[in-house]
């Protein structure tokens, strides 16, 4: 029986809902911190329900690929990314968003992932890629947080958008 990996990160963000949901379905900033490159399906602006995404970059030295579902789409709440073909033998990411009673968003993500390869892949999970993707995590959330509580959220939202 395979091993699921389960990460879970949050960060509380002083910027409306609205932004932090919106800024979470940015390709560009996905982008940005992934180093990967969405080629098929939405390749730019903000994902909604429905679409898929397919990724792909150079990772640990050889060229990758992760295509995406967004099969759950509930704005301002959540939404959920799950791979429909990739590396792995099942990736799914949650994106959770919570207003707090000062005004502030807490926003949180649950990743699960299963590696392909046995006992080969399961030592790949374990020792490569959880703290991989826990730097990912928080390097996306730094991100975010950054963007949506300065003005540099202009930059990745439509211009009608107003917070």
């Amino acid at each position: 029986m395979a091993v699921q990996y389960s990460l879970r990160d949050e960060v509380v963000v002083r910027a409306p809902i609205e932004r932090c949901f919106l800024l979470s379905t940015s390709l560009a900033i996905v982008e940005r911190e992934l180093g990967m490159h969405p080629v098929r399906g939405r390749t730019s602006g903000l994902v909604v329900g429905g679409d898929t995404v397919r990724w792909e970059g150079w990772r640990f030295g050889l060229p990758q690929f992760h295509e995406s579902l967004i099969e759950a789409f509930q704005p301002y709440r959540f939404f959920r990314d799950r791979m429909i073909a990739g590396r792995f033998a099942h990736f799914e990411h949650d994106h959770n968003f919570a207003e707090q009673a000062d005004g502030s968003v807490l926003l949180w993500d649950e990743l699960r992932f299963m590696m392909p390869l046995g006992w080969w892949g399961e030592l790949m999970g374990r020792l490569v890629l959880v703290p991989h993707i826990r730097g990912l995590m928080k390097r996306r959330f730094a991100l975010l947080k950054r963007i949506a509580e300065g003005e540099e959220w202009r930059q990745y939202l439509p211009k009608k958008t107003l917070f």
